[in-house]
């Protein structure tokens, strides 16, 4: 049985796995869930606001649904419990491609900015809600 603090002797650091850090990243990761399975949806059916921002972005129409699978499916992967961190290790690289697609058609910073800011609340879902994790990254020796 895990303890609810996971000691990390190499560098001092205590990070807890607190009722209210479990249900803190639960709930950040159902919100960035909703979104991702929303976003991804209207990429597939192809709603029309999303076509003008896929042109805008230089992406042909025929694209979308493929683009929009890929998201489903990595979220999927980051829903599952076993396969988490990798779900959120793809969710990253899908996101990059977001940033890089924003910085090549030379769109504001915030519109550059928000798939990197994205990318950190999928991160600290998972964080919150897995200890181990956490200690794991921490943890690494230089």
């Amino acid at each position: 049985m895990l303890s609810n603090v996971a000691s990390l002797h190499t560098t001092g650091i205590e990070v807890s796995n607190s009722r209210a850090g479990i249900w803190t990243g639960r709930i950040l990761t159902g919100l960035v869930v909703i979104f991702l399975v929303f976003d991804g949806m209207m990429k597939v059916i192809k709603e029309a606001h999303v076509i003008a921002a896929s042109a805008d972005l230089g992406y042909s129409v025929s694209s979308l649904v493929l683009i929009g699978a890929i998201l489903l499916g990595c979220t999927l992967v980051y829903v599952i419990p076993r396969t988490s961190i990798l779900g959120a290790i793809l969710l990253t690289g899908y996101l990059g491609g977001a940033v890089a697609s924003n910085v090549r058609v030379g769109h504001p910073v915030f519109q550059c900015l928000f798939p990197i800011i994205f990318g950190a609340l999928v991160w600290t879902g998972l964080l919150l809600r897995d200890a181990r994790l956490c200690e794991m990254i921490l943890s690494r020796k230089d």
